[in-house]
């Protein structure tokens, strides 16, 4: 019952949050790149038509000084004016090309800021909704840990249950077996009494060693298999109560025929 693809219907695809936020910069690096350069071209272009004012005032000056030089200097003038009028246009036609550059730049920076204004919004979109979202599942979370904490309590109190009713039919699996056991043991004594009573004659005595020695080696196996019943049994339940599983099963005991 627990949404696993939290991303959807947020993005198209996993990480279109992450993508445009990368975008988002990638965009500001771009508009602070030619806000630079925009700067850069207009304090160059600013200093070379100053300082062209700057020689054309002096030549001005120098003229007004002597007219003598002027004449000297005619021919050498004109050629540094139109030299000065070919750097002029040429510095007009990189000024317009500068403009036009620096135009393309605003009409780029106004894109980049709107878009980036559109991907603001989105984001404050998609940031509400995922906070919102997350506070829900935090809220499911914190249920669905209380219900898990509920089940592990019943769970554990269901393992104490458990163990200790395999614990009470192992228990009286081994006393059922014991009492068996005891009561065969218990009658196979009376009875080699009975014959060790019977055998103090020296006439029958012959006759009965068999028969006692029969009874003897009876009364050795069932007392065995008492203690093997009796140690299988505690070994059970003790890997009951130590955790382990599956050991309700029956310890397995041979059928001894009475002589």
């Amino acid at each position: 019952e627990t949404n696993t693809l939290p991303f959807h219907p947020f993005e198209m695809q996993q990480g279109d949050t992450l993508r445009m936020e990368k975008e988002h910069q990638v965009l500001k690096e771009q508009l602070k790149e030619a806000q630079e350069k925009y700067e850069q071209l207009q304090s160059r272009s600013s200093e070379e038509i100053s300082a062209l004012k700057e020689l054309l005032k002096k030549s001005v000056e120098e003229t007004e000084v002597s007219k003598n030089e002027l004449d000297w200097l005619h021919q050498d003038l004109e050629i540094k004016v139109k030299k000065w009028q070919q750097e002029k246009k040429e510095n007009q036609e990189n000024l317009k090309a500068l403009r036009n550059t620096a135009k393309k730049h605003t009409d780029s920076n106004d894109r980049y800021l709107k878009t980036i204004d559109e991907k603001e919004k989105q984001y404050n979109v998609y940031l509400n909704t995922y906070l919102e979202t997350s506070n829900k599942l935090a809220n499911e979370k914190v249920k669905l840990e209380e219900r898990i904490k509920r089940s592990q309590d019943d769970c554990q109190e269901c393992v104490k249950r458990a163990v200790k009713a395999e614990i009470s039919v192992l228990t009286n699996w081994k006393e059922t077996e014991v009492c068996k056991l005891s009561g065969m043991a218990a009658n196979a004594e009376a009875n080699l009494k009975m014959l060790k009573s019977l055998s103090s004659s020296a006439s029958a005595a012959p006759k009965l060693k068999p028969q006692i020695d029969s009874w003897e080696i009876f009364i050795s196996n069932v007392k065995k298999q008492l203690e093997k019943v009796e140690a299988e049994y505690e070994e059970k339940i003790q890997s009951v109560k130590n955790g382990v599983r599956n050991c309700l099963t029956k310890t397995e005991t041979v059928d001894l025929p009475s002589p």
